[in-house]
This record gives C-alpha cells, structure tokens and sequence, in this order.
C-alpha cells in the first residue's frame, strides 16, 4: 500500500491555503515544519514567527502559503481525514463482506498511527497526535457554518459516508449510523488523549489495545 500512496496527492480544500503548499519544496517544508512544532510546542503557542524560524526561513513566506494559523489548522486536519479515506479505500477494497470491511475501518478510526514513508513530508503520527488534541479547534468556531459551505469539511463527511454505508449494508434499517461513526472518532480521540493525559478517565488494558477493543465491541453491539 505505501507503494501506492506514494503515488496518490491528498487533495485538500483550497479554502485552507493561499498557495497550495504541494506544489514547491518550500511549501512542504512548511507543512512538516508546522507538524513538528505544533506537535511539540501546542496550537496556542504555535505562531508563524515561531514556524519560520524553526524552518529557516521568513515569516512573509509563510503568510504566501497560509493566511492564518488556523487556516493551516484546517488544512493539517482535512489533509489528515482525505489521507484516511485514501487508506479505507486501499484496505478495503478486496474484502468481501461488509462485517470484515467495517472491522478493518474500526481499526482503522481508531487505532494509534505508525509512521510510515508515503509522504515524507508528514508524520502521520504526529500529525494524529494533533489531530486528537486540536481537531476541535478547527470547527468549534463562529466560522464552521461559512467554512461548511465552502466544502472544507467534505473530506470527514466523505469518510463518515463511507464507513456508514458499510454499517447499512449489514443493518439497512439500522437509523443512526453517521452518528454512530462519528461518535465513535470522536470518542477514540478522546480515550486517546485521556489515556495520556487523564488516565483515571478511561481504562487500559496490558494484553489489547483498549480504545480500539472497545469501539469494535460497541459499534457491532449497537447495530446487532
């Protein structure tokens, strides 16, 4: 699959950038830059003066790219989502039934992320960690129903379709199922970032992965 992807670009809203950051060396510099330090440092404290000087380079060449801090939030969160339903597709695509398709997408949604080589420019894994603690920050604004409208949020709702669909093949009269997926990715994250953060939240387990363990057993318990 790595093979594949490295051959794929994600495509991202344009509504997220001024200059899209895949077409020059610079641009990506600044998408792997912007991981890293928002991976370290926080979103708060995240700061284009910041990222220009982590990168090497001027504050004006990274307002070419991106307007504002948050619009290279959206842009980190949808690049995530579009990679993810790129996955889905690819892991998918050979499986048979619906109840094995929507296992895989379970783990798939809720598992923690390795790194892998498909895009070099980011790290998958941090970038998950990003998207665990500051996803939210990108929507939960005055300006989500102006950048729903725009289509910035297709690429989450393209992916809640997917996996949803599948939930309908095995119980089509089954009500809830956007609800359901979205319930649990949310929910994933949060077990995430209680785990990490606020262990007496949550529950841990030596011999499985928990969160992923326990999404499995409550997405196929609510549409039994």
């Amino acid at each position: 699959m790595k093979n594949i992807l490295s051959n794929i670009k994600i495509n991202v809203h344009p509504f997220t950038f001024i200059k899209d950051p895949e077409s020059s060396e610079l641009g990506k510099k600044i998408v792997q830059g912007s991981v890293d330090l928002i991976e370290k440092i926080g979103f708060e404290a995240f700061t284009f003066k910041k990222l220009a000087t982590h990168i090497s380079s001027t504050e004006a060449s990274v307002y070419r790219y991106f307007e504002s801090k948050h619009k290279l939030l959206l842009y980190l969160i949808t690049w995530y989502w579009s990679w993810l339903e790129y996955r889905l597709v690819f892991s998918t695509a050979n499986i048979e039934s619906p109840k094995k398709r929507l296992e895989k997408a379970v783990v798939l949604l809720t598992t923690q992320i390795e790194e892998d080589d498909a895009f070099a420019h980011i790290n998958e894994t941090k970038l998950q960690a990003i998207v665990i603690e500051d996803a939210s920050k990108a929507f939960l604004t005055r300006a989500v129903d102006k950048e729903n409208k725009q289509g910035v949020y297709l690429g989450y709702k393209q992916l809640v379709a997917r996996v949803s669909a599948i939930i309908l093949e095995i119980s089509p009269k089954f009500k809830y199922p956007h609800m359901l997926i979205t319930t649990m990715i949310e929910g994933a994250h949060l077990q995430r970032y209680f785990a990490q953060h606020l262990p007496r939240l949550t529950d841990t387990c030596k011999k499985e992965d928990a969160v992923v363990e326990f999404y499995k057993k409550m997405v196929f318990n609510t549409i039994a």
